[in-house]
């Protein structure tokens, strides 16, 4: 191989591992990021290309003979627009429609970009998301008005603590403690009926239910090491909450 095709693979090794790095990092399915990554590949001309993908590290190779490149993912989060962004440049690249380097411009540019919503309008959805669910499970108007402002708190709680802290486990069991005490405060306080009802609407913003789902999808589509990974996430992440909530309903009943 002489430098120029050299240059050309690397050139496309790193362009596919980026578009799977963003995928991976803003909540895609394990067999999402592999699919997209060897069909980018298979359309600038690799059609042998070989990607394993685990939720903490990308592994990437053109053919069987050469030696792959690892990419280590150290921070996740959600951001399905991105993943839909990243998935329509892949369709574009595979149907001729852009360049490799024009690829490489827009994926730049969705890498770079902000969050697809300011923290602040994600507190005020996590917050009517507790009201509603609140009055999903039958509680009532004054409970979910309560619940409206615990949940916010709530969710509020686990943004910075996870900012603070960088540990995901702590912040949820904190935020959950928090969740259990302004809820018991409130009823005793008269302005909500029902504790069991303003947590469990509350607390719903913080169930990892894309964890859950794409844990299952990545288990029926064979990827038993992702799948299983981020089932064992998703259990620590509802440990905590029912953890936070348990301690602080233990010290006050």
């Amino acid at each position: 191989m002489n430098n120029a095709e050299s240059g050309t693979t690397y050139e496309i090794i790193d362009l596919c591992l980026l578009a799977g790095k963003i995928m991976l990092q803003n909540g895609a399915e394990t067999y999402r990021v592999e699919d997209t990554m060897t069909r980018m590949a298979a359309s600038l001309g690799f059609p042998g290309a070989h990607s394993y993908v685990t939720p903490t590290v990308i592994m990437f190779t053109t053919s069987r003979t050469e030696q792959p490149k690892l990419f280590r993912i150290e921070e996740r989060t959600t951001d399905l627009q991105k993943v839909a962004e990243v998935n329509d440049i892949s369709r574009c690249l595979s149907q001729r429609q852009i360049t490799s380097a024009e690829a490489r411009e827009r994926l730049a540019l969705v890498d770079e970009a902000a969050h697809a919503y300011p923290v602040w309008l994600q507190i005020m959805a996590a917050a009517l998301a507790g009201a509603c669910f609140t009055i999903i499970f039958k509680g009532s108007f004054t409970d979910a008005l309560t619940a409206l402002f615990v949940s916010g708190l709530g969710y509020a709680a686990v943004v910075y603590l996870q900012r603070l802290v960088q540990i995901k486990f702590f912040a949820e069991l904190t935020a959950s403690a928090l969740i259990g005490l302004l809820s018991f405060l409130f009823v005793q306080a008269s302005a909500g009926a029902e504790t069991d009802k303003i947590i469990i609407g509350s607390v719903m913003p913080l169930v990892p239910g894309l964890l859950i789902t794409n844990a299952v999808r990545d288990l029926m589509a064979g990827h038993l090491i992702s799948g299983l990974s981020k089932g064992a996430e998703a259990f620590l992440t509802a440990f905590a909450i029912g953890t936070g909530i348990g301690l602080v309903l233990s010290f006050v009943s």
